[in-house]
């Protein structure tokens, strides 16, 4: 078995130092048109510094900017990752007009490595702050021994579910993916028309956490290479148990976290949800009317006695190259990422699990919440999280293996094939994204 985290720790794992190797030295031109430098500080005059992100992180900054009137932050709000936001981001350091901060998914920081994209935060004191933080999230920022980005939160998975209807129907929450699937077919016999889930083939990286929980490695480097791995039998396997589903008419086929699926949710037309800890926000949000009725247990278990996780999401406030003002820009960082104040702001922004070390009682976190029945549920989570493999890596080139993903599953949940078939379609496709890119790779 991989080693486990045994510290606490927001999405997912990215290749951070151990794949820093593989970035160096490759063929892609830089992206960035203007490059970092430091703007003296005169006495007096107040720095302004641009962040953009998609978290609604408005009060959290305007805590720093009234207790920081020397250094002043303003919020722009961008599309969602995939969404248009990277495309935005890598147009404005092409243009030679980046803002001074931007949300970066872990999994994106290699790609924005590849355009010379991120500042070396080393060169402005980040190296000091590492201990504050837990440490495979930090590593997600640090290429080649350097720093580039401040961590922020991750998103260990756990299992949401509707305790009053699992009641009703006599269904037990389910330990293993074997009593996942028991539990889906009851769902379906005796729900009139419920779901136990949706399936979205738009969400790679939601798909990705199951074969990541089975113990498959989509990618890893070695040496200066990329090894490719994306239809080895641990991840068909996966793959298989969802086809099952699907063909089994088990799941509701739809897009999650859209105005369809939150009112599939809020009527109970879908009972629970795998999921990652920042989903809390999503399902207290959109879905007010089922607030009590809520529950968290662990993930399934690909075998029983087991208690595997994965992570779903997470994120770094980089400092993207051309800022003027970097030292300010990680002082920022690293205050809006540990300040107690901050991250009970964030927690209530729904921003997932901190990336600095803090103790869970210490934090909003902690509290029972009527929500969930007054469970503390987000223990689950803390346990969750410490049973994460955190040697789970991403190319520089998930982005566009996210869109061969989305594309081959929307084919086969049209009818036009099996997921199993999809991602031997896609690891082919991967290894040519990446040689493209001028970087060494194989498949496994």
């Amino acid at each position: 078995m991989p080693a486990r985290r045994k510290v606490l720790s927001w999405g997912a794992a990215t290749a951070a130092a151990a794949a820093a190797p593989a970035l160096a030295g490759c063929g892609e031109s830089a992206g960035a048109a203007r490059l970092t430098r430091q703007a003296p500080r005169r006495d007096g005059q107040r720095v302004e510094l641009v962040f953009w992100t998609w978290v609604p992180l408005q009060k959290a900054v305007a805590l720093w900017n009234r207790k920081h009137p020397g250094i002043h932050v303003t919020v722009q709000i961008v599309p969602a990752n995939t969404q248009g936001g990277y495309q935005k981001m890598h147009s404005a350091l092409k243009a030679g007009s980046p803002p001074d901060l931007a949300q970066v998914e872990y999994y994106a920081l290699p790609e924005f490595m590849l355009v010379n994209g991120l500042t070396d935060l080393s060169e402005h004191g980040a190296d000091k702050l590492k201990s504050a933080y837990v440490g495979w999230q930090w590593d997600q920022g640090v290429f080649g021994g350097r720093v580039h980005a401040i961590p922020q939160g991750s998103g260990p998975m756990a299992y949401y579910y509707r305790k009053d209807l699992f009641e009703r129907w006599d269904i037990e929450v389910p330990r293993t993916w074997d009593e996942f699937r028991t539990a889906a077919r009851t769902v379906k016999k005796r729900g009139g028309g419920a779901r136990i889930c949706a399936f979205p083939p738009n969400n790679a990286m939601w798909y990705a956490a199951f074969p990541w929980q089975r113990g498959a490695r989509w990618i890893r480097s070695e040496g200066d290479t990329w090894i490719v791995d994306i239809d080895s039998p641990a991840s068909l396997e996966v793959a298989d148990f969802w086809d099952g589903l699907l063909r089994d008419g088990l799941l509701s086929v739809m897009p999650d976290t859209q105005s369809a699926w939150y009112k599939a949710v809020q009527s109970g037309r879908l009972v629970s949800w795998p999921a990652a800890q920042w989903g809390d926000a999503l399902l207290r949000g959109n879905a007010p009317g089922t607030k009590g009725n809520w529950r968290v247990a662990p993930l399934p278990q690909w075998e029983r006695g087991q208690r595997d996780s994965a992570n779903w999401g997470g994120s770094s406030t980089a400092v993207l190259q051309g800022t003027r003002h970097p030292a300010e820009a990680v002082e920022f960082a690293h205050w809006l990422n540990t300040d107690p104040e901050s991250i009970d702001l964030l927690i209530q922004a729904g921003y997932g699990w901190p990336a600095a070390r803090v103790d869970l009682d210490e934090t909003a976190l902690g509290k029972p919440d009527p929500f969930f029945g007054g469970q503390r549920y987000n223990e689950v989570f803390q346990d969750a999280d410490r049973h994460v493999d955190t040697s789970w890596k991403w190319a520089p080139t998930t982005i566009q293996s996210f869109e061969h993903i989305k594309d081959a599953f929307g084919r086969a949940t049209a009818g036009q094939g099996s997921l199993t078939g999809a991602l031997r379609d896609v690891q082919g496709r991967v290894v040519d994204d990446l040689q493209a890119k001028g970087l060494k790779v194989r498949s496994a």
